[in-house]
């Protein structure tokens, strides 16, 4: 009896402790996942910046090519030997500047006779009709009028002789000028193709190639799509054109649209246009590749808002405006532009109002926030910060838009213990989720 007893009171004790290792684990574990899936109280933090209004520029940008606006190679027009250079490799020449002197002696020969020969056939010319000068004065019973009429045959073929006399002239005086090689038009000279104490012909490959470069032009591609807006731009004023580097930071030179291109690449879907550009500092070089943006539109005066600060919904896009009461309002809002650092705001909110750029994750309508600093903050008083451009666009703004989950639902400790009295079936498996440092419904 006394060992019954005994077996009793060993199981009664190992009962007690389980229960009690049961009560403090599981019901542990129930109150962190109340404290863990309870929403935070008091203000959400947050980053707000002004609705402002300003003047928005609208870019259509596209990849394309500088040209030079004239590419002329320089041949000779005779043979002869290379007498001489005068010019140096890449160096700027104006029209009419002296390149090269080709041998002149064949064409200064060539000249001389033509000349002489001219000379001759005036002499003759010149007898010619004094003879049918005195044929005239004497009567007809003298001389028959078969003879004047010869001689007056005679001086009209002298003349036609010294008119082609002078065409000969002219002939071998053009073959002598081209013995002097000069620059046909204004440009920079590039490496040269032929050297002193050569030979060389009409139909060599040239002496040197000479390209114009200032102003230059720049060659370039945009969608079909863009067309229409385009011809109705370009008829109402000169569309302007940046030249930029290929990460479109700097703009490398400002030109104007020259030229659109009479039909529509069909393999592409593109157009092709043309701009020139002073190319006063030599930004631009025949061959380059470059971005560009043509200046379609300004938009004068209106709401503009950093991108970060625009939501997009089942419903649409929206913004969170905060209210007078430090609240948060969601504006339903529409969007007509937008980039990576603005987007233009046509109703929904007006200048002045305060949006939310960062700290979404616990936001909803009407929850109190509490703004903060952004990251980077002001810059000091010798570094300030950066002004809107010339163009009247709005510097970006230094916040960034954070994608979170949705925030989990709140458990109230009437719910923990509803939890508590579930059946113990799958309690293993939830025990394993709650050792997780996740709950359901939770982003970790």
């Amino acid at each position: 009896m006394k060992k019954f007893f005994k077996s009793v009171f060993a199981i009664l004790v190992i009962a007690g402790i389980t229960a009690a290792a049961l009560y403090y684990t599981k019901g542990g574990d129930h109150a962190q996942r109340a404290r863990r899936w309870a929403r935070p109280s008091g203000a959400v933090p947050v980053v707000a910046s002004e609705a402002k209004l300003a003047n928005v520029p609208v870019w259509l940008e596209g990849v394309g090519s500088a040209k030079a606006r004239n590419l002329v190679t320089v041949r000779p027009q005779v043979d002869g030997k290379i007498l001489s250079i005068h010019f140096k490799e890449g160096q700027d020449v104006k029209a009419g500047d002296l390149l090269a002197q080709i041998d002149p002696v064949t064409y200064q020969a060539q000249l001389d006779q033509a000349i002489a020969k001219k000379a001759l056939d005036e002499s003759q010319l010149a007898n010619a009709r004094r003879d049918l000068e005195r044929y005239n004065q004497l009567s007809s019973n003298v001389i028959a009028a078969k003879t004047v009429d010869t001689q007056r045959a005679l001086v009209a073929q002298l003349e036609a002789q010294i008119k082609q006399d002078n065409a000969a002239i002219e002939n071998a005086r053009a073959f002598l000028n081209y013995a002097t090689v000069v620059a046909p038009i204004s440009g920079r000279t590039g490496m040269r193709l032929i050297d002193v104490g050569n030979l060389v012909r009409a139909s060599d490959a040239g002496i040197v190639v000479i390209t114009e470069i200032q102003p230059i032009s720049v060659v370039f591609t945009l969608p079909q799509q863009d067309l229409p807006a385009i011809n109705r731009a370009i008829a109402q004023r000169a569309l302007k054109v940046e030249a930029l580097e290929t990460d479109s930071k700097n703009v490398l030179d400002t030109g104007e649209l020259q030229v659109i291109d009479n039909q529509v690449d069909q393999q592409t879907g593109t157009i092709r246009l043309k701009a020139d550009f002073p190319n006063k500092d030599l930004q631009l070089w025949p061959g380059q590749f470059v971005n560009v943006r043509l200046l379609l539109d300004t938009l004068e005066q209106v709401v503009v808002v950093p991108t970060s600060a625009v939501q997009r919904g089942p419903e649409g896009a929206f913004v969170y405006v905060i209210d007078t009461e430090s609240k948060a309002r969601v504006h339903k809002v529409a969007i007509s532009q937008q980039d990576e650092r603005i987007a233009v705001v046509t109703s929904g909110i007006a200048a002045d109002d305060r949006v939310i750029t960062t700290g979404f994750a616990r936001l909803k309508e009407g929850a109190e926030v509490s703004v903060g600093e952004p990251d980077n903050k002001a810059a000091p008083a010798d570094n300030p910060a950066p002004q809107a451009s010339a163009r009247g666009s709005v510097p970006p703004d230094d916040t960034a838009s954070i994608k979170t989950l949705a925030p989990p639902p709140a458990v109230s400790p009437a719910n923990a213990r509803e939890y508590n009295g579930k059946g113990r079936r799958g309690e293993g498996r939830r025990r394993k989720e709650a050792g997780s440092s996740s709950a359901p419904g939770m982003a970790r």
